[in-house]
């Protein structure tokens, strides 16, 4: 691997007295994976009552996965966050097998997981080139004092 081209899980430090970027895309992904439970909680139901077909065993594995996201949405801080919750991603999309709503509604929410990948990515290649906004620093006088 060479320098101009880093690892996707390998991310790069904010410099010394800039605002640190990945806690805030935490904080989405995290709420994203919290919304995630919430509706795939709130399906689960209507699934059930007008499913047609569904089983007890399929009915159990999308209401695993779903309590997982719940689990996954707090261990966004934890090197291993990302994957577990890209691996309940792929998860939620095999469950059209169980009914094809649920898998729907993971599509749905893979494609909001791309765009975060792809947010994430960006704000890593604009910290590596140093054209993050707060690497390009402040007007005198900011932050003001307290």
């Amino acid at each position: 691997m060479t320098d101009d081209r880093a690892s996707f899980w390998t991310l790069p430090t904010a410099p010394e007295g800039v605002r640190d970027p990945w806690k805030g895309l935490r904080g989405v992904m995290a709420g994203t994976l919290v919304m995630e439970f919430l509706t795939f909680g709130l399906a689960l139901p209507v699934v059930w009552q007008f499913g047609g077909g569904v089983t007890g065993a399929g009915f159990s594995v999308v209401g695993v996965l779903t309590v997982l996201m719940l689990i996954a949405g707090f261990t966004q801080r934890k090197p291993w966050g990302l994957p577990f919750a890209l691996v309940l991603q792929v998860a939620m999309v095999a469950c059209y097998l169980v009914h094809p709503a649920v898998g729907i509604m993971g599509l749905l929410f893979a494609a909001v997981w791309g765009y975060m990948l792809y947010l994430r990515h960006d704000v890593a290649k604009r910290m590596r080139e140093g054209r993050l906004f707060d690497q390009l620093g402040h007007p005198e006088g900011y932050p003001p004092e307290q």
